[in-house]
């Protein structure tokens, strides 16, 4: 059984996060408008990346570790992972609960989504599939759960790193609420020099780089904006201060460019924020679980202190 639930839509709300985002004294776009079908894709190469060590790190930990959350109650109910992201770690997983009866991957690329959807349902013809269109940086209530099953959110990827701080404990208290008594899987990462941070989000391939640069296109393409690709570049620095890998778009000139019928100015060497990508170790990222209302019952790292995944009980 598939089903395709568009709780929001998300062309209501681009154009005008673009350009609040633009008019501001630090320019910034949200991370989350990375992810359209073409970023999506890019982002899956980048997984692929010899410098990129979140994805195949995290995903030796799920396999070494899976049978011990298939005990985690939600593990034999519904599965929710919220974006659909790699389909090995998820396979992993769903090849592992073998009592699972529901998977709802929530993510704000429609195309992609169905991808994901449709695949899972080929390998898994006996698991109820319920894509989920929605941004769940948003409030999750309107999602379709099945309030009799417990739940198992699956939130890999550090993703919970793209966000600031106060917010990942927000977006915690509110995935907690959407779904009480839910238990958790998160990957976080850890902080490590320098070097091998700036080189995982910018690669000598330049794949990160196009995929950041594809938020520019996006813009032209929905927007009908004016942006000239070739006068921006990528960057990634690390933020020490912050412990945060910090992605920008930099103006190579002096610019004017033309969006959704507004005209947004940018000097020379000025940047747009694109993302951040926080790392935290267990300290800082137990406190910002206990805000978010959740109890910590594990945790998996890689024998290089590179990764953790966590365990989570909401309280």
């Amino acid at each position: 059984m598939t089903k395709h639930v568009s709780p929001v839509p998300q062309d209501q709300t681009f154009r005008a996060e673009v350009l609040s985002g633009l008019k501001a004294d630090r320019k910034f776009l949200s991370s989350k408008w990375l992810y359209d079908d073409v970023g999506s894709h890019l982002f899956e190469a980048i997984t692929e990346l010899d410098a990129y060590y979140p994805t195949r790190t995290e995903f030796t930990i799920l396999k070494e570790n899976a049978r011990q959350y298939a005990r985690l109650p939600g593990a034999r109910g519904a599965m929710v992972e919220l974006g659909s992201g790699s389909s090995r770690k998820t396979d992993l997983l769903l090849g592992t609960f073998q009592d699972l009866s529901v998977y709802m991957p929530v993510d704000i690329s429609a195309n992609h989504l169905k991808e994901a959807g449709e695949r899972v349902r080929r390998a898994y013809p006996s698991l109820a599939v319920i894509p989920v269109t929605a941004d769940f940086t948003q409030p999750l209530g309107n999602l379709p759960l099945l309030p009799e099953l417990p739940v198992l959110v699956f939130f890999p990827g550090s993703t919970i790193g793209n966000f600031e701080r106060s917010e990942a404990a927000a977006l915690l208290q509110r995935i907690r609420d959407a779904m009480p008594g839910a238990s958790m899987i998160v990957g976080v990462d850890r902080p490590k020099s320098e070097d091998i941070l700036v080189t995982a989000y910018d690669d000598p391939a330049g794949i990160t780089a196009a995929f950041n640069q594809n938020l520019l296109q996006r813009i032209n393409r929905e927007l009908g904006a004016s942006i000239d690709l070739q006068s921006f570049t990528h960057k990634a620095i690390w933020n020490a201060a912050e412990s945060r890998v910090e992605m920008h778009l930099v103006s190579l000139k002096d610019q004017d460019v033309e969006i959704g019928g507004e005209t947004i100015s940018f000097r020379q060497d000025e940047t747009i924020h694109t993302e951040n990508s926080h790392k935290y170790d267990e300290k800082a990222f137990a406190e910002i679980a206990d805000e978010g209302g959740w109890r910590i019952l594990g945790q998996d790292t890689d024998k290089d202190g590179l990764f953790s995944v966590y365990t989570l009980q909401a309280v």
